[in-house]
């Protein structure tokens, strides 16, 4: 028998280091989150894609009373941009959380969230770029990969 050890790399970054594009997005991101609809917990979640044509979609978390009915912002954005863009690749998703009249700390997507990127990755044959956006550092991953290594895929 022998064990393997599987890491995840993540670059931590502060906001004031990003590009201009990547903190539009994170702002994009922080925007959705306000208007999320999260009746229940009270905890919003926003999204924004950057696609490869350098339009923005944007999604937010919809809760519903008859869970588990609800959406995760994640999967509303990159749902909605392959609706209407369906054969354009998406290069980045920047993901942002509103909780107590505060954003948080760094969430990351759901195991859901993470399945529907590893089909986006399989679909277009090119990394999504991850940023996770924290009041005081932001998490940027380079690919579904690093979050979800040993993932369900053929």
């Amino acid at each position: 028998m022998k064990q393997v050890e599987i890491t995840a790399r993540i670059t931590v970054s502060l906001f004031e280091e990003l590009c201009a594009e990547e903190k539009s997005l994170i702002e994009s991101a922080k925007s959705a989150a306000m208007n999320a609809y999260a009746p229940y917990s009270q905890f919003k979640v926003g999204a924004a894609v950057l696609l490869e044509n350098n339009e923005v979609v944007i999604g937010n978390n919809q809760e519903n009373m008859a869970y588990p009915s609800g959406l995760c912002a994640e999967r509303v954005a990159v749902c909605y941009a392959n609706a209407i863009y369906p054969n354009v690749k998406v290069k980045t998703i920047a993901v942002a959380a509103f909780f107590n009249g505060d954003y948080v700390e760094q969430i990351s997507p759901c195991g859901s969230c993470r399945q529907v990127l590893q089909e986006v990755e399989n679909k277009q044959k090119h990394p999504v770029r991850i940023l996770l956006y924290g009041r005081n550092e932001i998490y940027i991953i380079k690919s579904i990969q690093d979050l979800m290594p040993l993932n369900f895929s053929f």
